[in-house]
């Protein structure tokens, strides 16, 4: 009786284990699956339905934007460094730091040799010019009287053209030296000059942003920056551009930049994107030219930017709620079979713009996709 006991007990466990199976092989919330459905798809009710919102796939025509930082930067067509024009001891400053100035505007004075010589070699150059040329008018006339050879006419001549020449390169010394109007006319009058030193002087119109010589410091002509003018009324942002994103950023785009000292952003346009990566940030650098309004921007001041693409693409945008994580974290969707069941799909995330995802790879034009209630769709696959 034992042995038959144990076999009626085993006969009823096998029984009792294909009736839970044949219950549970369905994960369609209590409905057999079709034919055409495989064992992964969910299989919904008219009900179940109502709970979601599907999309059909199209490719859409679509402009990037890009948020990132970027730094604050004088606009170098607008900045220039000051360069001391001639060697010596800085004898007085005249522009103070932050002072607006004219092109042509007195900085600082330097007690200049090169200054004093370039006076001195403009007033013989003026002497010997005027001497050789009134000596050549005279030779002019005696060889009209027979007084000179032709020869020594001929060379009076040359000399007259070669002092003219040494004359203008004279000037041009001096001229280069930013020496005034007046002090030139004082030695074209040979009149005394009032003061032996040299002028350094603002290429352009701006504000003093740097002042890098004190009184009795030592320049030397072309090499001893002295000043730094810049226009503030523009300034340029290098905004860091990463990956993919560096393709679709073009001259002519416009940006916003904001930053925490304006109250609303600045508009601005992308002049220049750099052909180089950075080597430390593999970043490509956009340069976004700003009006900087109120002088609120400053140099090495960190903004935010924002980069509106003006180049149009097209691609498979959908929306960021269409869009769920399995358990390894990547991606997927689900799509509308045509039996009516809904499957897993896995895809790939690009851009996103807005509440929207563009879609490289993973779906296709005319596919069917649930763009609200996948949650509910996940839960009812579980169960």
């Amino acid at each position: 009786m034992g042995t038959e006991l144990r076999c009626r007990l085993a006969h009823v466990l096998v029984l009792t284990a294909i009736a839970c199976a044949a219950g549970c092989s369905s994960g369609t919330a209590g409905h057999a699956p079709d034919a055409n459905s495989t064992a992964s798809n969910v299989t919904l009710t008219a009900a179940q339905r109502q709970h979601l919102q599907i999309e059909t796939v199209t490719p859409t025509a679509f402009r990037r934007s890009i948020n990132t930082a970027g730094v604050v930067d004088f606009d170098n067509d607008r900045a220039t460094s000051v360069l001391a024009p001639f060697s010596g001891p800085v004898s007085h400053l005249v522009a103070s730091l932050g002072e607006r100035v004219k092109q042509g505007q007195e900085l600082a004075t330097v007690s200049s040799p090169d200054f004093a010589a370039a006076v001195a070699a403009y007033r013989k150059a003026l002497a010997t010019a005027t001497t050789t040329r009134h000596l050549a008018d005279l030779d002019k006339d005696l060889l009209e009287h027979q007084g000179v050879s032709q020869r020594e006419a001929e060379q009076a001549q040359t000399d007259a053209d070669n002092a003219q020449s040494d004359r203008a390169a004279a000037l041009q010394a001096l001229l280069a030296l930013n020496v005034d109007p007046q002090t030139i006319k004082d030695i074209q009058e040979n009149r005394p000059v009032a003061r032996m030193e040299g002028t350094i002087r603002s290429p352009i119109a701006g504000i003093v942003v740097e002042r890098l010589i004190t009184p009795g410091q030592l320049v030397e002509a072309g090499s001893t920056p002295c000043f730094t003018v810049a226009d503030l009324s523009r300034v340029w942002v290098q905004a860091q551009v990463f990956g993919s994103d560096a393709a679709a950023v073009h001259i002519g785009d416009t940006a916003e930049v904001e930053s925490d000292v304006a109250a609303t952003p600045l508009q601005g346009t992308v002049t220049n994107v750099s052909a180089l990566v950075d080597p430390d940030t593999r970043s490509v650098i956009a340069r976004v030219s700003v009006p900087n309004t109120g002088q609120i921007l400053k140099k090495q001041m960190y903004v935010r930017v924002l980069i509106r693409s003006q180049h149009e693409e097209s691609g498979v945008l959908i929306p960021v709620s269409a869009v769920l994580r399995d358990d390894e974290n990547l991606p997927f969707v689900y799509l509308e079979q045509a039996d009516g069941s809904f499957a897993r799909r896995h895809v790939t995330l690009g851009y996103r713009d807005a509440d929207r995802y563009e879609i490289p790879a993973g779906l296709k034009s005319g596919e069917k996709v649930v763009v609200a209630g996948g949650i509910f769709v996940r839960f009812i696959q579980s169960q």
